[in-house]
């Protein structure tokens, strides 16, 4: 299916996975669309707020932002309390002044890396663009042109060491594929496993 209305219905009934935010991952390679495909979800959700993984990564820690996620994001939110983070100003190279999340009854966290296995027990669903690597790569590097060809030489590298060791895939409820009239939601090796299911028999 290709109605994000419906599917955002069916994220919404879904439990709550942090304290009372029902937290969706959207994840997938640099390039694949994530930021596209959350922006459009979360209008569907009635402009759910979306908190993305690049303000919490840096130049020097492009995967190692974990512990400023769980203290400025996941444990407040868990108690019920608002959100303060301080997003990374990638042109400064410094944190920028703290923007406040409230605890939304759904929240979606984007980026490489959001479904990792730090962060999946607090999610209520993880969601994967489908996407090959190098397409998406080369997808993400003519978006960004010429200019930022020496920082995706490293992130390539930096992202594969990440996903080696701590892959998202086989923990996906769903595989969003790119279709020309919108997106068509597959059930994800979770799902398939039994371990959750919020896609029905028939979107598959």
């Amino acid at each position: 299916m290709t109605d994000l209305a419906d599917h955002a219905r069916r994220l919404r009934a879904l439990p709550p996975s942090c304290g009372p935010v029902r937290l969706i991952a959207v994840d997938g390679h640099a390039g694949s669309g994530k930021s596209t495909f959350a922006g459009r979800l979360a209008t569907a959700l009635g402009d759910a707020p979306v908190l993305r993984l690049d303000d919490l990564a840096t130049h020097e820690e492009l995967f190692g932002w974990t512990g400023r996620l769980r203290a400025q994001v996941l444990d407040p939110l868990s108690r019920g309390e608002p959100a303060r983070y301080l997003p990374y100003d990638w042109t400064a190279r410094r944190f920028g002044p703290p923007r406040t999340l409230d605890p939304a009854p759904v929240l979606l966290v984007e980026g490489v890396g959001a479904g990792r296995s730090s962060v999946r027990p607090f999610l209520a669903a993880l969601l994967w663009i489908e996407g090959d690597s190098a397409a998406s790569w080369e997808q993400g590097r003519l978006r960004d042109g010429p200019g930022l060809s020496e920082f995706w030489d490293g992130w390539t590298v930096a992202e594969q060491r990440h996903f080696a060791g701590d892959p998202s895939l086989p923990f996906a409820d769903a595989v969003i594929r790119r279709v020309p009239e919108g997106y068509e939601w597959l059930e994800g090796p979770h799902a398939t496993a039994g371990a959750s299911h919020f896609v029905t028999d028939g979107e598959a």
